[in-house]
């Protein structure tokens, strides 16, 4: 087992859950925030917090490294500034990480660095596996470029991980807090034609499997972290609704959406029918396979 740890975006959605799991089975978790040392351990637990990448230069080393900075890729309208920042915050930061971890004495055994089923880009209904040829956009370049970066340690001997995550769903967070008070005041409805697919993934299954990348020693190269069950967005907001016992009847026409959101919108418009191939070969269980007991667990 790996003991010592370091965590980047460790305070974040995923994170912060993460942390408390890994010290609760014995590992010695560092994380890296831009946050106060304060506020790092009221997210995280018993961790250190360190708030600059430089002040790990030279340092003794970590067993094991997973990489999960990031801004939220929706979380402001995209202009070309927006869009370097989203570059800036995966990728150049994880260029940095690994110029630091050739600094250290003892390298660690494994990298786990995070990426999104974005990688793909709009594959409309087609089913998505690891293998799964890429749609050439944004999102997929930036994936691309975020995952080549974290390769780069292949070269060292040192297994690399990649979590190509879908639409993470928790309680008290994420797009679901984002999606809650329209629907539950019965105004929530599909999204655009809501044909398209939204490979969504419960928070515990996005940590455990995280944990089994870091852990597995057999583990290598990308993983699709998302539920085995992809859903439309129709049947994704009829299952939500259904589970708040509202009515979905008010649906955002495409138009409206990629007026206010832009390119945006692509993120809500688009989608893949991802489906995590290597994790079920590798015999991963997922918590919540299935869309309604994973919203009850969201909502309660």
């Amino acid at each position: 087992m790996n003991h010592r740890i370091l965590i980047t975006g460790g305070t974040g959605f995923i994170g912060q859950v993460l942390c408390p799991k890994l010290i609760a089975k014995g590992y010695s978790l560092t994380v890296l925030s831009r946050q106060s040392e304060a506020d790092v351990l009221a997210a995280c637990g018993r961790v250190e917090a360190v708030s600059d990448l430089d002040l790990l230069v030279d340092h003794p080393g970590f067993d094991g490294v997973i990489n999960l900075a990031g801004e939220g890729i929706a979380d402001k309208r995209w202009n070309n500034q927006r869009k370097q920042q989203l570059r800036d915050s995966r990728i150049a930061l994880t260029r940095q990480l690994v110029s630091v971890i050739r600094t250290w004495s003892a390298r660690p055994k494994v990298l786990v660095s995070g990426s999104a089923v974005g990688f793909y880009g709009n594959q409309d209904s087609a089913r998505v596996t690891e293998d799964t040829a890429p749609n050439d956009e944004f999102t997929h370049r930036l994936c691309r470029d975020w995952e080549a970066e974290a390769n780069q340690l292949k070269s060292d001997g040192i297994r690399v991980c990649l979590s190509r995550t879908g639409v993470v769903a928790g309680p008290d967070g994420g797009f679901l807090q984002r999606m809650l008070l329209p629907f539950r005041l019965g105004l929530g409805g599909r999204l655009g034609s809501g044909n398209q697919y939204m490979p969504w993934v419960h928070r515990d299954d996005v940590v455990s499997a995280l944990i089994f990348m870091l852990e597995s020693e057999n583990a290598t190269g990308p993983y699709n972290v998302v539920s085995p069950n992809p859903v439309t967005n129709r049947e994704f907001t009829r299952c939500l609704a259904s589970v708040l016992n509202r009515p979905a009847i008010f649906p955002a026409p495409a138009p409206v959406l990629k007026v206010a959101l832009g390119e945006m919108s692509r993120l809500l418009l688009t989608g893949q029918q991802a489906v995590p191939q290597r994790l079920l070969q590798q015999d991963f269980r997922f918590t919540y396979p299935d869309l309604t007991s994973a919203l009850e667990s969201c909502v309660r």
